[in-house]
This record gives C-alpha cells, sequence and structure tokens, in this order.
C-alpha cells in the first residue's frame, strides 16, 4: 500500500509510463512470484495494523476510512486502490497485470491475516509484530515488483504526477503519501511511532530485497533501455 523509497527504485528501473521491461524468466514462475507477493504484502499490513504503534501511511488512510464508514478494511484497501487506479486514466498511465491483481488481491488477504492475527499486548510483542510485518513487507515488495507485471496503482500514480509536473519523484511521493497520511490520520487512522519507523526503514529494507528478487537480475538479461 507508502512506500516512498523503494517504490523510487521501480519508477527509475522502467519506463516513466509505469512499464517494466519483460523478463526472460517463464512467465508461470512469475505470476508465481507476484502472486506471493501480493498475497505476503496484505499479511504484512495486518500484522502491523494488530501491532498497534503506528502503520503505513496509505494504510492508515484505508484504515481511517474503515473506521468511519464500518467497511471492512479489507474492503477499503481495495476500493482505494481502485481510487487511485481511476486517477491514471488523465496522466495517460496504462495498467499492467500485476497492476490489476494489486488492487484485487491486497486487500483480501490483509482481512485474512487480521481475522487470523490477535491484537499485540505490551511493548515487547507490539515492536517485534510491527518489525516481523515491515521486514515482511519488504520482502513483498521485492517480489511483485521483481516479478515484472507492472507497477501498483500508488507506483503508476506517482511516475504518472513526475511525467505531467516535471517534479522529482522524491517530492511527488512525498506529497502523495504526506496526503494520504494526514487525511488517514483525520479520519481516525493509527498513526504512531510505528508510522514514522516505517518511513525510515522501508527505504533500506527494499533496497535490499529489490535485487534480491528481480528475475531480470537473476536471468542474467541484459537491461533494457527506458
Amino acid at each position: 500500500m507508502a512506500y516512498r523509497h523503494c517504490r523510487c527504485s521501480l519508477a527509475l528501473s522502467g519506463s516513466i509510463k509505469g512499464f517494466l521491461p519483460h523478463s526472460p524468466m517463464p512467465v508461470a514462475f512469475r505470476l508465481l512470484q507476484l502472486l506471493l507477493g501480493l498475497f505476503l504484502f496484505g499479511i504484512a499490513s495486518a500484522l502491523m495494523i494488530r501491532a498497534g504503534i503506528g502503520i503505513a501511511p496509505w494504510d492508515v488512510l484505508s484504515q481511517g476510512i474503515s473506521a468511519r464508514s464500518g467497511l471492512a478494511f479489507g474492503l477499503v484497501t481495495n476500493l482505494v486502490g481502485v481510487g487511485v487506479l481511476l486517477m491514471w486514466w488523465p496522466l495517460r498511465q496504462k495498467p499492467g497485470v500485476g497492476t490489476v491483481l494489486n488492487v484485487l488481491l491486497i486487500g483480501p488477504s490483509a482481512q485474512l491475516g487480521l481475522a487470523l492475527l490477535p491484537a499485540a499486548q505490551g511493548l515487547l510483542w507490539q515492536t517485534g509484530l510491527f518489525a516481523l510485518g515491515l521486514v515482511l513487507m519488504a520482502i513483498a515488495t521485492g517480489l511483485y515488483i521483481g516479478a515484472r507485471f507492472g507497477p501498483g496503482p500508488r507506483d503508476g500514480l506517482m511516475t504518472g504526477l513526475h511525467a505531467r509536473t516535471g517534479w522529482a519523484i522524491w517530492k511527488v511521493r512525498t506529497l502523495i503519501e504526506a496526503a494520504a497520511l494526514a487525511t488517514g490520520g483525520w479520519l481516525g487512522g493509527d498513526v504512531g511511532w510505528g508510522t514514522l519507523a516505517f518511513a525510515l526503514l522501508i527505504g533500506p529494507l527494499c533496497g535490499l530485497t529489490l535485487p534480491l528478487f528481480d528475475l531480470r537480475r537473476r536471468s542474467g538479461a541484459t537491461p533494457q533501455q527506458p
């Protein structure tokens, strides 16, 4: 769902329109990696939510909307994804298979995790659960981006606005996520020190997982020019 630093790697490695070069790895293997990454992403969100010490900006927004509307968090996550995807239209962005699956699958996965995981009790348990969720989200991000089926909806919004405005990637991402965080916090989403920890640590962690799960790099293919 925020993720400025790790998502910048996606924007800079592929086309500015949000498409990534095709990988020579078998499609079935790439699809399996994509699905696993999206499933783990939702579980990671659930882990951090159950930790109760603050969550990622886009999850803050979904949680805030869920609290005000009474809709399930997973459903709201899907609806937010659809809303962000609709913003691609005036930006002339084109979704990939991975983009659509991102919108459809992360919400149900997060809802499953919330149904299975109890709320953490005590600071030690909360910190451990949050740390597990943070690391798992970095792994999940590396998996689904590395499969090279197209960016997530928020990534495409970032690169689309960058192309339209000419603003730096980091500035566009910061403004988008700050808006999501502020709106979600105002609606009642969980903003805490974990939110700050997420902002500081997700980038370095994704810096490790993105090359680890990049199928094009692992296949030894020569990178294509954007």
